[in-house]
């Protein structure tokens, strides 16, 4: 054999063992790595898999991937009313005001649902004010209508909360508790620790009707002297 040849094979042994372990095929490996991190966080999250939640998050995943609702792992959370997994998630850093393709994000669903321990979880990580759902409304407005009232009390005891924002309907929380509200004992207390919170009794509805005027029509008798002592007309 002659030297030219043993050299090439030399140069051929030598250069094996580096493709075996480039840096092109590494990278890849990671790549796909992450992506199943990311595929199992939304599932194990879905599947309420506390456990395995925590080791994913020990991974460092995008806390902000979406299903193909626009979900994050977060959000689902919060629709599965599961305050275990949101607390491992917000803990870990995500976003309370991210939204999904419906406009709901975690703190304004939490707060429609009745939902305290997420919705105050959100409150003391960054829940925002002037993040709206669908209808264009705070967590207020549902909230007031739905009867959860230690969320409208949480809520409007926020400094400078935005108690008399005006959804796309042309309604304020309070609006929204009498035109759409039961008309039971929870309703009145309701509307009563609006009033108490300094809510304008007095913004009427796109068509010019006041909140009086509503309850008046609904038989709301409690909720219309509330209203009525409160100078409303």
């Amino acid at each position: 054999m002659s030297s030219f040849h043993k050299a090439i094979i030399l140069l051929l042994i030598g250069y094996l063992p580096l493709q075996g372990c480039g840096n092109s095929t590494g990278n890849k490996n990671m790549k796909i790595s992450h992506q199943d991190s990311v595929s199992s966080l939304l599932k194990a999250v879905s599947e309420k898999d506390a456990t395995l939640v925590a080791e994913i998050l020990s991974t460092q995943p995008n806390l902000e991937v979406t299903d193909n609702k626009g979900r994050t792992p977060l959000m689902i959370a919060t629709y599965n009313a599961d305050s275990k997994i949101a607390e491992q998630l917000i803990s870990a850093g995500a976003d309370v005001n991210a939204q999904d393709d419906m406009l709901n994000s975690p703190h304004l669903y939490a707060g429609a649902n009745g939902d305290v321990t997420i919705l105050e979880m959100s409150l003391a990580n960054g829940a925002k004010f002037d993040i709206y759902n669908r209808y264009g409304g705070t967590a207020l407005i549902p909230a007031a209508e739905k009867r959860h009232l230690e969320v409208v009390k949480i809520l409007t005891n926020i400094p400078d909360y935005p108690i008399d924002h005006i959804n796309k309907l042309g309604w304020t929380a309070l609006m929204e508790a009498i035109v759409l509200g039961a008309t039971g004992e929870k309703q009145v207390s309701i509307v009563k620790v609006l009033v108490d919170a300094g809510a304008d009794v007095n913004i009427a509805d796109k068509d010019g009707v006041t909140p009086l005027q509503h309850a008046k029509n609904r038989g709301m008798d409690k909720i219309a002297k509330i209203l009525i002592q409160a100078n409303a007309h």
